[in-house]
C-alpha cells in the first residue's frame, strides 16, 4: 500500500530527519550518476526531492506518482513536472527514459511485477534505474516514524533476484542511512559521523536503505527475446490439405 503524498512531503520538506535523509541519498546518488546532460530522467513513487539535482542539466525530467499515493505539484516556483498516473501504465514513450528512480515505489506496490515490467518498458538501451528499498537488516525498515518502515523490506539478495527476474541486469549496489531514524538533537548532530562509520564497517552496521543499480538487458539481434517469444495460439487447427483428383 503506497504512503500518502502529504505524509511524505511533510517528512522531506517539513522534518529535519527528512531534510537529512535527503542529503544522505542525493550524495550517494550522486556517486551513480554524477551527471545527466542532455537525457531524459525519470521518477517513480516519491522521487522528486532527488531529482533537483538533474532539473538544470537534462533534457526532460519527470516525476511519476502513482494514484493511490496522490501527486503534488512540484518544484515550487518553476514548470510543473509531477504527473499523476498508473502504478503499471505511465504517460512516457518505450524506450525514452536514460536515468530512472525509483524510491517509495517497489517496496509499497501491490503488483511489483508489473511494475518492473514498466519500468523495462521505458527504459531505453544502455539507460540506468536506481531502485532504493528500505534494507531488511537495517533500523530505518523496524520502525514507522519515517517512510521507510512500511512495505516490504529487502535484502541485497532479494532485490537483485527479483530484477533479474524482469531482465534487469543489476550493476552495483549500496546501503547507506547508518544514522539512526531518530529526531533526537544528538543523534542529528551525529549524523555525519555515523555515515562516515557505517561506509567503512558495512558488515558489522547495516545500513537504513539499499539502492541497487540496474540496466536494461537487450537480447542480441537475430533471435526473439525473452518478451518477444513466437507462441502459437492455442485453439487454431492447421488447415487440411486439399484432396487430390482421383
Amino acid at each position: 500500500m503506497h504512503l500518502d503524498v502529504q505524509d511524505l512531503r511533510n517528512f522531506y520538506y517539513r522534518s529535519e530527519l527528512g531534510r537529512a535523509v535527503q542529503k544522505t541519498l542525493r550524495g550517494q546518488i550522486a556517486e551513480f550518476w554524477p551527471e545527466a546532460h542532455g537525457q531524459t530522467v525519470a521518477g517513480f513513487g516519491f522521487a522528486v526531492p532527488f531529482l533537483r539535482p538533474y532539473l538544470a542539466e537534462s533534457r526532460r525530467a519527470v516525476g511519476l506518482m502513482p494514484g493511490p499515493q496522490g501527486v503534488i505539484g512540484w518544484p515550487q516556483g518553476k514548470p510543473n513536472i509531477s504527473v499523476l498516473c498508473e502504478e503499471t501504465m505511465w504517460p512516457i514513450e518505450t524506450g525514452h527514459v536514460d536515468k530512472l528512480l525509483v524510491v517509495h515505489g517497489l517496496e509499497t506496490s501491490e503488483r511489483p511485477g508489473a511494475l518492473l515490467n514498466e519500468c523495462y518498458r521505458v527504459l531505453g538501451p544502455g539507460g540506468s534505474a536506481l531502485f532504493i528499498v528500505p534494507n531488511r537488516a537495517g533500523l530505518w525498515s523496524r520502525s514507522d516514524r519515517t517512510p521507510f518502515g512500511f512495505g516490504r523490506p529487502y535484502t541485497q539478495t532479494q532485490l537483485e533476484t527479483q530484477l533479474k527476474d524482469h531482465e534487469f541486469l543489476p550493476e552495483r549496489h549500496v546501503t547507506c542511512l547508518f544514522q539512526p531514524p531518530s529526531d533526537r538533537p544528538f543523534w542529528r548532530k551525529t549524523a555525519g559521523v555515523w555515515e562516515r562509520l557505517g561506509a567503512r564497517l558495512t558488515l558489522a552496521m547495516a545500513g537504513g536503505v539499499l539502492i541497487v543499480e540496474a540496466t536494461k538487458r537487450v537480447q542480441a539481434p537475430g533471435g526473439p527475446g525473452l518478451r518477444e517469444k513466437v507462441r502459437k495460439p492455442l485453439g487454431v487447427l492447421a488447415p487440411r490439405p486439399e484432396a487430390k483428383p482421383v
